[in-house]
């Protein structure tokens, strides 16, 4: 399996000199990805198969690898041990329950936001989004209504006033204290808020009922004076928003959160 995975990736030698080197390295660390992928396969109760985790595991190897720089002052084991986890941690967010179909118009709304806000430099419109995914207005807020169910993912771990995900709380606890990943949650804080400061304000009033006081949709709507099925398409904007905002400040393979 390692195997097959080790052939799949790119060579970028950060650190090893040659490609026999790198594979080398990999297969020296290869028992740390087991072994981690043993620990969080317990802790969660096998919900996830193990060869799936170390397959997760394995890649999270070789970017270590292919990343790490001996001027950081640390070692490969620890900075290996990280990226395993990290990317163990990343896989099993993906299983959100969203279908495939979903995801895809999940991927394709989130990259509308980016490439509209970069070319305007403010938080788009629902207008815009909808003109650079060609749809009609219509369209793009049935779309929003039908991925209701998204959530803020990794998002929901960074800020106290949010719902976390009891699996990914549970499997990384023992983590919380260390220094590096206390700065992390810390940037991650500060970009979220600084997200947050660039939205619509109706958008900022849901995402703020709905995480930190705990109101569901139709609470909000009473509150708001809308409907029910429009502070959905909002709230489902607002986080869309969000994780593309995210994306574009902090890659997905940084310090695997």
């Amino acid at each position: 399996m390692a195997t097959n995975v080790l052939a799949n990736q790119g060579f970028c030698p950060a650190m090893a000199g040659s490609p026999e080197e790198r594979e080398r390295l990999i297969l020296e660390h290869l028992p740390s990805v087991r072994w981690l992928a043993l620990r969080i396969h317990e802790k969660i109760g096998g919900a996830v198969g193990l060869d799936d985790l170390i397959s997760a595991g394995t890649i999270g190897l070789i970017q270590a690898v292919d990343a790490f720089d001996p001027k950081c002052n640390v070692k490969l084991k620890t900075y290996a041990e990280y990226r395993i986890r990290g990317a163990i941690l990343d896989s099993i967010r993906g299983l959100d329950g969203i279908p495939a179909h979903k995801r895809k118009r999940l991927k394709e709304i989130e990259s509308a936001i980016l490439a509209v806000e970069q070319r305007v430099q403010r938080a788009p419109t629902e207008e815009e989004v909808a003109a650079e995914l060609k749809i009609p207005l219509a369209e793009y807020q049935e779309a929003l209504s039908e991925l209701r169910a998204v959530s803020l993912g990794s998002l929901d771990e960074i800020s106290d006033g949010f719902s976390e995900s009891k699996l990914l709380r549970f499997v990384a606890q023992d983590e919380e204290s260390q220094p590096g990943r206390i700065l992390e949650r810390s940037e991650l804080k500060n970009l979220l808020a600084d997200g947050i400061s660039k939205m619509p304000k109706q958008e900022k009033i849901i995402l703020s009922l709905y995480y930190q006081e705990q109101q569901n949709l139709q609470e909000i709507a009473e509150i708001l004076g809308l409907h029910t099925t429009r502070v959905c398409q909002l709230k489902s904007q607002a986080v869309l928003r969000l994780r593309a905002y995210m994306l574009k400040k902090w890659p997905a393979g940084r310090g695997g959160i």
